[in-house]
């Protein structure tokens, strides 16, 4: 039978339309009734992914279908398109022979069109390029397809125009994928062997793993072992997607489906391991596990607070529930003066950011306080030895360090050739080295840059939008750690240093980026009965001042004339009385403040 199977992917940039196209594909293949349907982006099936009309999580869905007078199974597995989630894209890919590249006809290439077109070449995966959209009065097919064919070396003419929309040429595209993408290739060597790309925790069945059976076959009741974490278990149920859950009696070589493992913790059973049986000649120690993931690295880093400090078992068991299905969520817990007991969290990036914080609000009822992002460095100690930093107050001191490292990646801009000065002149304030400019067409250009990661955290591409009119997109990759002259700043108020506000930043930025966390301590710090200065410091150096001026009490008011002597020497008194008071007096900086200034 497994020459008559298909595993393939949809991959395409945000909003180009992969979500409808999986749509129509379950409706020609008579998969889901019409009834059944009951909205658009059935494989979408977070609230927040239909709210927000963006894939989150990759989900796996099987078709039957028939062609020239056979039949066919073709396992589709639909794959977010943001940045952030490119590592569910890459995991998808692992357990595909084709993929299907969506374009939008009215908007081209966008920067994740690139990327997700070059990681399914890595992985050797037949590519079936699909022009969608082309109902609408904007769509450009001819100027489009030509620029597929200039930048990606795909022939204008293999490109399929279709209507996910309105289901034009579809069946099309699923005729292409028959003829182009192989059936899984056959290995009969006496093991069993399953790519674990993704696994669920389930109320009632435990820990629920997605496989793609490379060879052999799986049945409830077999005793299988996962290579990397070594757990040994006894098979409850197995089946596939339709795109619930339908039980099967077994899974042969070549298919997708999932398998009820009964296991408690999903951290037993990691994406990317190996679900092993064999036939009783090859022992585990000899077995070869598959070639799985990469051990996936955060980016991004942020404290979760609760609001609440009562809350904080309730957040640790969120986190917990949460990075079972989120594998690239990592988290450790965190004590801060001014927060109280939390978390630093690691994300691949702002959205996903953004997604774990909704989600663990609306999911778990959670009240949350979040730090602003930052990323990790690494310091060099004089040693020699390399210390990891998460966070600016784990910087040791500067007599320690020989130099500290910052992440640099590498991102690829396509903004419209009107914007291309204001998009390079961003790049640029963020300390980017250019690569290489491209033209895709008369109209469209392609930036190469490379950038330390910090600069593109925090606000980067809010301000790309606003500057290229909202026609920019972006993706990046992480290229490594490079050597920068970096300094710590450490926020100071009345002379003593706040920890929780310090900062790595280049020197270059240190004046601009301790004047702004100042100015806003200023408004948010009560004034007391005597003036409080707010420093900026890189060691022993102020950068930056503010000075919340004291109360006064007017002492001169009883004075009616006289000499000028009188009142000087009321003022001199009132003057002493205010640096005594200063020497005894302690600045309470207020939670608001730790909350405005830490919060993004």
């Amino acid at each position: 039978m497994s020459k008559n199977i298909r595993n393939f992917c949809i991959i395409a940039h945000i909003d180009h339309g992969k979500s409808t196209l999986a749509d129509r594909f379950l409706e020609v293949t008579g998969t889901l009734t019409k009834r059944e349907m009951t909205h658009g982006q059935l494989l979408d099936t977070m609230d927040l992914e239909q709210e927000r009309g963006i894939t989150i999580k990759l989900q796996p869905v099987r078709m039957e279908w028939e062609y020239e007078g056979e039949q066919y199974l073709l396992n589709l597995i639909d794959t977010p398109g943001h940045v952030d989630f490119s590592y569910e894209v890459s995991r998808s890919l692992a357990a595909c022979e084709g993929a299907i590249l969506v374009v939008d006809a009215t908007q081209g290439i966008e920067a994740q069109t690139l990327a997700n077109c070059y990681m399914a070449l890595e992985h050797d995966l037949e590519i079936i390029p699909v022009l969608n959209k082309i109902d609408l009065p904007a769509a450009d097919v001819e100027r489009r397809a030509q620029e597929i064919e200039d930048a990606l070396g795909i022939p204008a003419s293999e490109i399929i125009p279709v209507s996910a929309k309105e289901g034009t040429n579809v069946e099309k595209v699923l005729a292409q994928v028959i003829k182009q993408v192989p059936s899984p290739a056959q290995v009969l060597d006496g093991e069993t062997k399953g790519l674990i790309f993704d696994s669920v925790y389930d109320l009632y069945k435990g820990v629920v793993t997605y496989v793609r059976l490379m060879e052999g076959t799986l049945q409830r009741g077999d005793k299988v072992k996962l290579l990397h974490t070594k757990t040994e278990l006894e098979i409850l149920e197995v089946g596939y997607f339709k795109p619930k859950y339908v039980k099967a009696d077994k899974l042969e070589a070549g298919e997708v489906g999932y398998v009820v493992t009964g296991l408690k913790d999903v951290a037993e059973a990691r994406v990317g391991d190996t679900l092993w049986k064999s036939d009783g000649v090859i022992t585990a120690t000899q077995a070869t596990p598959l070639p799985g993931y990469k051990k996936v690295v955060p980016f991004v880093f942020a404290s979760i607070f609760c609001v609440e400090g009562d809350d904080y078992p309730l957040l640790r068991d969120a986190l917990d529930k949460l990075s079972l299905n989120d594998s690239s969520l990592s988290f450790e817990p965190e004590r801060s003066t001014a927060l109280g007991h939390g978390f630093r969290c690691g994300f691949l990036g702002l959205l996903h950011l953004e997604i774990v914080q909704e989600r663990l609000e609306r999911e778990y009822d959670l009240d949350l306080v979040i730090t602003a992002p930052s990323v990790s460095y690494r310091a060099i100690m004089n040693t020699g030895e390399e210390e990891v930093v998460e966070s600016p107050a784990d910087l040791p001191d500067r007599v320690m360090i020989a130099s500290i490292k910052e992440p640099w990646v590498r991102i690829e801009v396509i903004a419209p050739k009107d914007h291309t000065g204001a998009v390079i002149k961003l790049l640029q304030d963020g300390r980017g080295v250019s690569k290489s400019i491209q033209y895709l067409s008369e109209v469209r250009v392609l930036l190469d840059y490379e950038i330390p990661l910090a600069s593109i955290v925090v606000d980067f591409y809010d301000n790309l939008k606003s500057v290229s009119s909202g026609y920019a997109s972006m993706s990046y990759d992480f290229l490594e750690y490079r050597e920068g002259d970096l300094v710590k700043v450490d926020m100071m108020v009345a002379g003593d240093i706040i920890p929780p506000l310090s900062m790595i930043v280049h020197r270059s930025e240190a004046h601009n980026a301790g004047a702004k966390v100042a100015r806003a301590l200023k408004d948010l710090i009560p004034r007391a009965n005597f003036v409080i200065p707010i420093q900026a410091a890189i060691g022993g150096k102020i950068v930056a001042r503010e000075t919340i001026s004291a109360f006064r009490k007017d002492v001169t008011a009883g004075l009616y004339g006289g000499d000028v002597s009188r009142k000087n020497k009321l003022l001199k008194k009132q003057k002493a009385g205010k640096k005594r008071m200063k020497m005894v007096g302690k600045v309470n900086v207020p939670q608001e403040a730790f909350m405005a200034v830490l919060k993004r």
